[in-house]
């Protein structure tokens, strides 16, 4: 019998949901990482997409915002760049919630540790041996290597997975001949403007965002209470794009400003205390991990995917992976789960990643210098001013784009739940905080396993059966119970409905 019930290799965000979602199922992993404690490294500043609602499933959007109301679409986003009006849009998709990397950790690790999750800093999995029924996993802590055995082993330690190599899995994809170089720093104070951006003298205004030049790109912002945050990018850099052997300087940050803008900036350390960014990219990789499970091996988050930073795509990815796997890991765990459950995990959640993983090469392809990508910005600047391609676009970037198969065809089937209300006043989004699967309509019976909620959608169908990630695994417009039947098979198991007890 193994030691645990799933081993979880990575206490980053992704796999700190992972261990949140099975402790919510009955399910407590062991989560392994080579780190004395939380991680203070300054990757993402936020969230944006639909991984935002479905932590309003949870109550951790509140956690976030630190207010009790529900998300609101954004009127606006960016594509490389270039705005995306998105006040026109009728079923904005898009969502945008500003939190540091380093606070959501610690905000995913209190809650892990609210439900009971053991969280073994400084233990590092170096190597496993995967069987029929268990993974053997070796562990190195500070006081010596030790074994430990469980039924399911999730790889999320990162773009350089240990996991994933050690399985044996394919991981391919492309490098692009690019170096990008990030920090927190200090500029004037009289440069800044009323509205976020830069007054730059010799240059001229630079925007919040990110600025095209034909000599590269520049990325400013500042998110408080942090200091100011600037980014380069600089493109055809040859065998010196993959030269990574020294670590960052903002001498190295000033001289690339100055090719890419053309005048010099008195880029000075940062004020307060840290941490504070300071890190280069050298050759950005956009790869995939051709298959997210292998027996009782599973990879989650940059272990599976890994890819350009612009537009903010990385924790919405990671996080929806996290949410995806959770319950139907822990149903698999309880022996509950119905056959083939466990490997539509890789059936939904790797189109996604592709789909990422376009439209992160086109943002980047799309920032490169040179004249004809100048007059094809243009070109894309005035498509995506007309609502149908910002519609477009905007699923594309929140993840909404990509339904899944979940065998009905109702319009809302396969999709996140819509963010409706019932008759009586409650949000579906807070019927889903036990992340237990919830059976809706005006007609339900109490039924084992389920939560059951009588009670009529306002502007929606008659009934419908939401899976534990907010994802609508049936919906009717007229009750129909044989279809319903058909749909807790395939998704939650059990007995038939006329053998279900409440």
């Amino acid at each position: 019998m193994p030691d645990v019930s799933v081993v979880i290799s990575g206490a980053g965000p992704n796999g700190l949901m992972l261990a949140c979602e099975l402790a919510l199922a009955g399910v407590r992993p062991v989560v392994l990482d080579r780190l004395p404690g939380p991680s203070d490294e300054l990757k993402a500043n936020g969230l944006v997409g639909q991984v935002i609602r479905q932590l309003d499933m949870r109550g951790l959007h509140q956690r976030i915002t630190e207010a009790p109301d529900p998300p609101n679409p954004v009127p606006g986003w960016m594509f490389s760049g270039m705005p995306v009006p998105l006040a026109a849009v009728t079923a904005n998709p898009m969502y945008a919630t500003l939190v540091s990397q380093p606070r959501l950790v610690r905000l995913l690790h209190e809650r892990a540790g609210e439900l009971g999750v053991e969280i073994r800093w400084g233990h590092e999995l170096t190597g496993f041996d995967a069987g029929a029924d268990e993974v053997a996993a070796t562990v190195t802590s500070p006081r010596g290597s030790y074994r430990l055995t469980a039924g399911y082993l999730v790889g999320a330690d990162g773009g350089r997975s240990t996991v994933r190599k050690l399985a044996g899995i394919g991981f391919p994809g492309h490098t692009a001949d690019s170096v990008s170089r990030l920090a927190h720093v200090s500029l004037p104070d009289d440069w800044r403007t009323d509205d976020g951006a830069l007054d730059v003298p010799g240059f001229g205004r630079l925007e919040f965002g990110h600025t095209r030049l034909d000599r590269g790109g520049v990325i400013y912002g500042q998110f408080p209470p942090g200091p100011p945050l600037l980014a380069t990018i600089e493109f055809n850099c040859g065998e010196a794009a993959f030269d990574d052997s020294e670590p960052m300087t903002l001498d190295e940050l000033r001289a690339s400003a100055r090719r890419v803008l053309g005048v010099d900036m008195p880029i000075a350390a940062p004020r307060g205390d840290g941490p504070h960014a300071l890190r280069r990219i050298a050759g950005q990789n956009t790869r995939q991990a051709d298959r997210y499970r292998v027996g009782r091996v599973l990879l989650l988050g940059d272990s599976a995917h890994v890819h350009s930073a612009m537009g903010g795509p990385g924790l919405n990815l990671g996080l929806q992976d996290a949410m995806n796997l959770g319950w139907k890991l822990a149903a698999t765990v309880a022996g509950t789960a119905p056959d083939g459950l466990l490997d539509t995990y890789h059936g939904e959640r790797h189109p996604v990643g592709e789909r990422v993983m376009m439209q992160s090469m086109a943002q980047t392809a799309l920032f490169s210098p040179g004249p004809e990508i100048a007059q094809l910005r243009l070109l894309f600047t005035e498509l995506l001013a007309l609502p149908a391609v910002a519609g477009h676009v905007a699923g594309l970037l929140a993840g909404s784009d990509v339904r899944y198969d979940v065998g009905d065809d109702h319009p809302w089937s396969g999709r996140l739940v819509p963010d409706v209300t019932l008759a009586d006043g409650r949000r579906i989004a807070e019927l889903l905080r036990d992340a237990r699967p919830l059976l809706v309509g005006g007609a339900v019976e109490p039924r084992g396993g389920l939560r059951a909620v009588r009670a009529d959608v306002v502007g929606g169908p008659a009934a419908m059966l939401i899976r534990p990630d907010g994802y609508v695994a049936w919906a009717a417009d007229e009750w129909q119970p044989e279809r319903l039947d058909a749909a807790l098979a395939r998704w939650i198991g059990g007995a038939p409905r006329t053998a279900l007890s409440a």
